[in-house]
């Protein structure tokens, strides 16, 4: 669930533009039960700065239409169009051992199987096909993309602050120019 964020704060959406001319937000949840985004309300922004009520109006193509409170007007909501929705995270449900919260995995140092350093995740992105880790890479500095599976990602210990990585083949080939 969700991108990076400070502190105790986890991102649990983001403002995906307009919906309308009245105001109502056409809203991106990264919660596992998307309607569960209205749960965690008020939201805030990255920064803290601005808090949101949240009422979902209905479902739309890859969302939900919503009210943010403070959001008035379709200009005012224009002005958010990309700006994360983060909760606190004591509002969010615990999760089972083998799941983790995107934001707990930024910043985790990335190994393989044989221990040898590989890089930082900076990144979890969320593609249809599924999630990956964007890792940047300690040799070279360029970013790396691991499918987010059990495969391919057999360990996460937040405890070390860590990640085992062991990408298929083809990603490794790619990464290394010997495929």
């Amino acid at each position: 669930m969700g991108g990076k964020a400070d502190g105790d704060l986890v991102c649990v959406g983001a403002i995906a533009g307009a919906f309308g001319v009245r105001g109502d937000a056409r809203i991106k949840s990264f919660c596992a039960e998307p309607r569960d985004i209205a749960k965690y309300a008020p939201l805030s922004s990255e920064d803290g700065a601005r808090t949101f009520t949240l009422k979902i109006v209905k479902p739309t193509k890859g969302g939900f239409v919503a009210r943010l409170g403070g959001l008035n007007t379709r200009e005012d909501v224009e002005a958010m169009k990309g700006a994360k929705l983060f909760a606190p995270r004591d509002r969010l449900p615990a999760l089972p051992d083998d799941e983790f919260y995107y934001s707990d995995l930024i910043g985790l140092n990335v190994v393989d199987t044989g221990g040898a350093e590989v890089g930082v995740v900076r990144h979890v992105d969320e593609y249809g096909a599924g999630d990956f880790l964007e890792i940047r890479l300690a040799a070279t500095g360029k970013p790396l993309l691991v499918p987010f599976t059990r495969e391919a990602v057999p360990t996460v210990d937040l405890g070390a602050k860590r990640v085992v990585i062991d990408p298929p083949e083809d990603v490794a080939e790619e990464e290394t120019g010997t495929g």
